[in-house]
């Protein structure tokens, strides 16, 4: 779990059309990202360039288990959450997320 005061989150085209081509909403996004009792994680397989980081929660417009990699971006007014892709999540991920968010 992850705790980092962060200022928003940084959206412009590129990243706004990568995430929504999965149907996912920037509210839905937003949402996630910012509760508290979604689940944080480093991407660690993925952060070549810069670090990345995994989101993993429920929208809250269909109740669909969401799948967010994101990176943390520093600007001189403070931490910013920047979405790089979004996605439901499969058959067999939304199972195993089940599985283990009633284990908890």
């Amino acid at each position: 779990m992850m705790n980092v005061q962060v200022t928003g989150i940084e959206w412009d085209k590129g990243n706004q059309e990568k995430c929504q081509k999965h149907g996912v909403t920037r509210e839905e996004i937003e949402v996630i990202l910012m509760q508290k009792h979604s689940y944080l994680a480093p991407d660690e397989q993925h952060s070549e360039h810069e670090l990345r980081y995994l989101a993993i929660g429920r929208s809250p417009l269909n109740d669909r288990p969401l799948f967010i990699v994101f990176t943390i971006r520093e600007h001189s007014n403070g931490l910013w959450l920047r979405p790089i892709s979004a996605r439901y999540m499969h058959k067999k991920e939304a199972k195993e997320y089940e599985k283990e968010s009633t284990s908890i």
